[in-house]
């Protein structure tokens, strides 16, 4: 176990408590810093914040994974007993709160740019992580669409924070994050959870499904999130999109890409060559 985890608060051993401990105290003081494109936007929307409707600023903020999560996780906090159902997408959440209580809650957003100014490899990293989320998103929404899945801004929101521990990890912990980078460049038979389990005492997909619960996010966006369930079209469809997104992130020649074009095609009912073009126009 590396001995610079041990510099974190809350960590006696590491563990998924402590971890999960550590992430909550980070949410809870407002530290997750969030897009440099997106804190300037929403501050020239503050300017005029009268003339904003929630569906306007929810697809601002839905293109932010670390913005999603902020309003996600403060929107499930704060969330009234006497509502019957969870608010399961972020323009949801923005109708529940209302647009004047969220930019006074959501003042000038810290940002990842000022974050990780002094470490480029870390913000590299993580600007790496935002794009393949930002694409799985983009085929998950797709996917859900073709097949006519009323729950599609959900399989949206599902793909775009599937990887949100691996952000979360290039921002608060950026040299374990470079550190399990280089381990696996170094030696590619190494399995993400072996390294993630040896380095952090933790697998992130276990450590996000349980920040997920600690946060009280959405009961959907929690299930389609969690690849334990993709027997159900939805997951699959998020499961499907960031397998792809991770295999055609430095192009479109990955060994994996064939086989994910044939499954792709039996959950939308397509010939896998039909698919596969319409996949590739898609990310055009």
């Amino acid at each position: 176990m590396l001995t610079s985890v041990r510099r974190f608060p809350f960590f006696e051993t590491p563990s998924l408590p402590a971890w999960t401990e550590y992430f909550r105290h980070v949410a809870q003081n407002a530290d997750l810093p969030v897009l440099a494109e997106t804190s300037d936007a929403l501050e020239a929307m503050r300017l005029n914040e009268d003339k904003v409707d929630a569906n306007v600023l929810g697809e601002l903020i839905s293109a932010d994974p670390l913005m999603t999560l902020k309003v996600q996780a403060y929107a499930a906090s704060h969330r009234s007993k006497r509502l019957l159902t969870d608010t399961e997408t972020v323009t949801a959440a923005l109708v529940m709160m209302g647009i004047s209580p969220f930019f006074r809650e959501f003042g000038l957003q810290p940002t990842v740019e000022d974050h990780l100014a002094d470490q480029p490899e870390a913000l590299a990293g993580l600007q790496e992580v935002t794009k393949r989320a930002h694409r799985a998103a983009t085929f998950a929404l797709s996917f859900a669409v073709h097949r006519m899945d009323h729950d599609a801004p959900v399989v949206y929101q599902a793909a775009l924070l599937h990887d949100f521990a691996d952000m979360l990890m290039w921002c608060h912990a950026p040299a374990l994050a470079l550190q399990m980078r280089q381990a696996q460049l170094a030696d590619l038979t190494l399995r993400s959870s072996a390294v993630q389990e040896q380095t952090l005492g933790v697998k992130l997909p276990e450590l996000q499904h349980a920040l997920m619960l600690a946060w009280r996010l959405p009961d959907l966006l929690v299930r389609c999130a969690d690849d334990s369930h993709d027997e159900h079209p939805s997951v699959k469809s998020v499961v499907m999109a960031t397998r792809l997104a991770r295999h055609t992130a430095q192009g479109w020649d990955n060994p994996a890409v064939p086989d994910d074009v044939t499954e792709i095609a039996a959950l939308l009912n397509m010939s896998a060559p039909a698919t596969s073009a319409w996949l590739l126009e898609l990310d055009a």
